[in-house]
């Protein structure tokens, strides 16, 4: 039988949180990662996705 595994990716506000669980939904692995946020303008916020992408893989 094999093991077999989940991950999961939560894209938060400020970074990426990945967790990786097996058969028993038990966590196995843990990982977060932040990104730069942008500020153009007053009250606005943005991201670049490319380094959303980068941190999380």
């Amino acid at each position: 039988m094999s093991v077999g595994y989940v991950l999961a990716i939560d894209q938060g506000t400020t970074g990426s949180t990945v967790l990786i669980f097996d058969r028993d939904d038990q966590i196995k692995g843990r990982a977060y990662s932040e990104f730069t946020q942008h500020y153009p303008k007053p009250g606005w916020v943005e991201h670049d996705a490319q380094e959303i992408w980068l941190v999380t893989v």
